[in-house]
């Protein structure tokens, strides 16, 4: 719910400007350039509750209201969940718009770019009754200028409804009122080099020991209540690619915290705050091609899968319901469990460290690698994706109540099971009888098999060189299915059978190219891991391609990967690349970078790094709290006391955190100078530099 006011630059740096408008804005086509800012904001539109709507055929209606940011060349609309048999009804529901220019706009754009008048905007809100199968039926609408907002203000009040497009064809007073509540916040941020020195100390956090005295631990250790607050952090860290191990060091915190397996990652820990966060900013597509399918099969389908006694309506057969819903819940698992090689590579390395993490505080429970990562997946994924589609954009609006009563139920068994426990644990869970009932007509450990079955990412028949076992005999190249999964590497004599050696994931040290002059073959890589190294000759130049890239995303956060390697074999007693005569002597050039693929993610740093500062500016006190927690705990030597205010923070090594806080404390004072400075109105537009002590970018 914002608008970004970046400053800075000068009005003649027109080539810098369009370069900052790509890389910032993320190609919005409409923007604002005036007083050597750039402009554009959320409106964000709540919707309260409703009184007196007219009845229909005499009886309540099904109402639903439409939610729209109307204006030329634009009409962007949400909707809202329909309340059954109400002429009173209470939505409680919130919605964001985007625009692109400040209610502030003084001053003509310098610059030809497109763009969007908001004097001629306005929120738009049609009250709707649901009527299923036939034409749903108008019942008012109200509207409300975007221009009469003003930043900072909540702007709270009932509107009359009226006719469509205010006409005259009944009263207004006979159509019922709406009650809204309209937010427009305007935020400013800076020109990047005001924000290197915050930046830098978020990003050093995952190299802060212990975690607990880094500054994004500390942000998520004052702002526990407040779920939102961890999410410029992740999304920082994500676009910097510290992320993994930033989460990995706060799991392993947790983890140390946790005494029984069966409670692994089952609170509202900063640790399963971040990589809640993390999934719904990296996984969209992965859910958009696992369940989205399936999930518009469910929706625009008429079956009905009510098993409820007391809910089911005249008619319905309990029977054919039940199998209607096995049916889905089938294919919806079936879709999970199938979609491994699917996965977005950081969902994979996150699951992967925390099944480590896991494994090394729990080694005598076999279980807990699987129960540390379904918990994120499927309680925490999954299982809330299916319930809220809308929310992940699976669907455009709310689905109706009875389709919404289908995915809860698919939603509920979906979760549990895919969750680790006893057989009886798990059917305790369920509080309703029927739902009891239906759990156990699945075959619990046939599921279970599924879920912890490794996804395959590639299985195809190629040209292995022989590994020279025996002493005696030409080394030759033989057919083999070479087969690679999340966790080993294995080959076969023949497709489906028995694998005649398997390697594991973790011990692969590197992938690489092999010379053609190594074998006189085309084609070729080599797997290096702690035994001899696998020669191996792919089916064309795109194949070896995409061996190359798989082996790389699923071994490139081992901690033995090399940084070098010889992409010629051994022979004659030398390396045939750099004719060093020791067979263990380092690789001669450097190993290929494994970048993460399939993450593309528009992210603004200068923006969230502001978002930052905000939240700690307005959190002062905690800080100090925190400080004065650490000077008692570094000076008083005894026995810690048992003090309210200790409590609420996360102190393992009182110096390291206090250092922190005074770097922060530091940063904290010249971002909100630069505020300062930002504000002054002796500032003359057109000036190249808004004030001396303002740096440019």
């Amino acid at each position: 719910t914002c608008s970004v006011i970046v400053q800075g630059y000068y009005l003649r740096q027109q080539n810098s400007i369009a370069t900052f408008l790509m890389n910032h804005i993320g190609g919005r086509s409409s923007v604002e350039i005036y007083d050597n800012c750039i402009h554009f904001l959320v409106p964000l539109s709540r919707i309260i509750e409703c009184q007196e709507l007219p009845l229909i055929s005499g009886q309540n209606c099904d109402p639903y209201a439409t939610v729209s940011l109307v204006g030329p060349a634009r009409s962007d609309q949400k909707k809202t969940k329909v309340k059954k048999k109400t002429s009173n009804p209470h939505f409680e529901e919130t919605f964001f718009f985007e625009v692109t220019r400040s209610s502030s706009y003084s001053k003509k754009s310098h610059f030809q770019v497109e763009e969007e008048d908001i004097e001629k905007l306005e929120i738009k809100v049609d009250l709707w009754n649901n009527e299923n199968l036939a034409q749903d039926v108008f019942l008012g609408e109200t509207r409300v200028p975007v221009k009469i907002l003003q930043s900072d203000h909540v702007h709270k009040a009932w509107y009359l409804l009226q006719p469509k497009g205010n006409g005259s064809k009944s009263k207004s007073d006979d159509l019922g009122s709406l009650r809204l509540k309209l937010t427009y916040i305007e935020d400013t941020v800076l020109p990047s080099v005001c924000y290197t020195p915050l930046c830098n100390l978020l990003l050093k956090s995952p190299d802060v020991k212990p975690i607990s005295a880094s500054a994004a631990h500390i942000l998520g250790d004052i702002y526990r209540e407040r779920y939102e607050a961890v999410l410029p952090v992740v999304r920082l860290l994500l676009y910097h690619n510290r992320f993994v191990p930033f989460v990995s060091a706060v799991a392993a915190l947790e983890l140390d915290n946790t005494q029984e397996a069966n409670t692994i990652f089952r609170g509202n820990s900063l640790a399963t705050r971040c990589i809640d966060d993390m999934m719904k900013i990296v996984g969209k597509n992965y859910l958009a091609v696992t369940l989205k399918p399936v999930i518009d099969e469910i929706c625009e389908s008429n079956k009905t899968c009510e098993i409820d006694p007391i809910k089911l309506k005249e008619g319905d057969n309990v029977g054919v319901n039940k199998e209607n819903l096995q049916g889905y819940v089938h294919k919806v698992f079936s879709s999970i469990t199938q979609s491994s090689s699917s996965c977005p590579p950081l969902m994979c390395d996150v699951f992967r460290s925390l099944r480590q993490l896991a494994c090394k505080r729990f080694p005598a429970d076999p279980h807990v690698q699987y129960s540390a990562v379904s918990s994120f997946v499927f309680l925490r994924f999954f299982a809330v994706a299916v319930l809220s589609p809308h929310t992940f954009q699976l669907r455009s609006h709310h689905p109706e109540p009875e389709i919404s009563r289908t995915l809860t139920l698919i939603s509920k068994t979906i979760q549990t099971l895919g969750s680790w426990g006893s057989l009886s644990k798990k059917l305790s869970s369920f509080k309703e009888t029927y739902m009891y009932d239906f759990y156990k007509s699945f075959q619990e450990d046939k599921c279970i098999e599924k879920v912890k079955k490794p996804g395959v990412y590639s299985y195809r028949e190629v040209q292995k060189r022989a590994q020279g076992k025996k002493r005696i005999g030409k080394r030759t190249f033989n057919k083999r299915w070479l087969r690679v999964t999340s966790r080993e590497l294995s080959y076969h004599k023949h497709k489906g059978k028995e694998a005649l050696c398997v390697i594991n994931v973790k011990d692969i040290q590197a992938a690489e190219k092999l010379d053609e002059s190594a074998f006189n073959r085309k084609n070729m890589f080599q797997v290096v891991h702690s035994e001899k190294p696998l020669y191996v000759q792919a089916g064309n130049c795109v194949e070896a391609s995409e061996w190359l890239e798989v082996l790389g995303q699923v071994s490139r956060c081992n901690e033995g990967r090399l940084t070098t390697f010889h992409p010629s074999n051994y022979t004659s007693g030398a390396w045939q690349c750099c004719k060093n005569q020791s067979i263990n002597a380092p690789g001669c050039k450097p190993c290929t970078t494994t970048m993460l693929a399939n993450l593309q993610l528009d992210i603004d740093c200068d923006r969230e790094t502001e978002r930052i500062f905000s939240l700690l500016s307005s959190n002062d006190t905690k800080l100090q709290d925190m400080e004065d927690a650490c000077a008692s705990m570094a000076v008083y030597q005894g026995p810690q006391r048992e003090q309210e205010e200790y409590s609420k923070f996360t102190i393992q090594e009182p110096k390291e955190t206090f250092q922190t806080l005074k770097q922060l404390r530091n940063v904290m004072e010249e971002l909100q100078r630069q505020h300062i400075i930002r504000n002054d109105t002796t500032a003359q537009y057109g000036e190249q530099q808004i004030h001396p002590d303002l740096p440019t970018s």
